[in-house]
């Protein structure tokens, strides 16, 4: 069943977590329904614009309707991640998303709100909420590729005004995370100084963290040790981490690398102990059980298992 990402926020504030999981192959779609249905656990799951690049995104979202009627009680809202206006127009137009997300956050403030405005006037016509990002995280994650040195924290007095101008229903920050597998090289960790002060400015506004994958070392290590070559100074945001930044608004986690992370161990590892194998769906099977795993012990970190009901009575 399928509800506006607004509304599962707006529950979650300040007492769980909603999990945004970024999708682009079917075994992750239906692991992840799977596994929320069996956990009774609401989530958002999200595409990205190189995701619907890559699979025609009328396939991709055909998954996504696929998995709904197969799992009729889950609830889910559909999210375009990191989106630009061409995405966002689309999506818009398709009907099939709760969300969408304009990216501006490497503009100048000022423009970042124009464009966001504009984006929150047309989706809110559709019933469609919208969330915006301020601050600029580092790393990569698909075309984005921003160096370190030049990754912003977000200003707390700039978020005040940004919600209050931009009219949109979430907000991204850059309090410490970064995209991709190499999180706080700084060894900072999360700025809960800046959390504690933008909860201050927009008491019961919901606050999202992007960048949020935990980074299994020992998957690393799996990883290089049958030919990979990923740094094994590679480091996530801790499980500590998470449900400390619960009580400060954060009530949407975006989780894409740890997805990646363990596609490439299984795959690696298992061409590695079968060279002589040429069927893809044997390690596509064993990911998809262990993808399973990876979703419960988010859901239970984030609390939101058993929370499908908090929504279900008020539908």
């Amino acid at each position: 069943m399928k509800i506006n990402s607004a509304t599962l926020l707006k529950e979650a504030y300040g007492k769980f977590c909603i999990p945004a999981i970024n999708v682009s192959m079917p075994e992750q779609v239906y692991a992840l329904f799977s596994t929320a249905q069996r956990m009774n656990a609401p989530f958002i799951i999200q595409t990205t614009p190189a995701a619907r690049e890559y699979m025609h995104p009328v396939i991709l979202l055909n998954y996504v309707k696929a998995a709904a009627k197969l799992y009729p009680n889950v609830l889910f809202a559909l999210h375009l991640d990191h989106g630009n206006e061409s995405h966002i127009h689309d999506a818009i137009a398709s009907g099939e998303y709760t969300s969408v997300m304009i990216d501006a956050s490497h503009d100048p403030l000022e423009k970042n709100i124009e464009r966001t405005k504009l984006i929150t006037t047309q989706a809110h016509l559709k019933n469609i909420s919208v969330e915006a990002e301020l601050g600029v995280l580092s790393g990569v994650e698909d075309h984005l590729n921003i160096d370190e040195e030049n990754a912003l924290y977000t200003n707390p007095a700039d978020v005040e005004y940004f919600v209050k101008e931009a009219g949109c229903d979430s907000l991204a920050v850059a309090v410490g995370t970064s995209h991709g597998a190499y999180k706080f090289s700084g060894g900072k960790g999360l700025r809960f100084d800046l959390l504690k002060e933008i909860q201050q400015r927009v008491p019961g506004f919901p606050i999202v963290l992007h960048g949020a994958s935990s980074i299994d070392n020992e998957e690393v290590k799996r990883i290089n040790a049958t030919g990979g070559k990923i740094k094994e100074d590679a480091k996530g945001i801790t499980e500590e981490e998470i449900r400390r930044a619960i009580p400060y608004g954060i009530c949407k986690l975006n989780i894409a690398t740890d997805l990646r992370i363990l596609w490439i161990r299984v795959f690696r590892e298992y061409f590695q102990n079968y060279p002589d194998q040429l069927d893809p769906l044997k390690p596509g099977i064993q990911y998809v059980e262990e993808l399973k795993k990876l979703f419960e012990k988010k859901f239970e970190i984030l609390g939101n298992s058993n929370k499908t009901q908090l929504y279900i009575k008020n539908l």
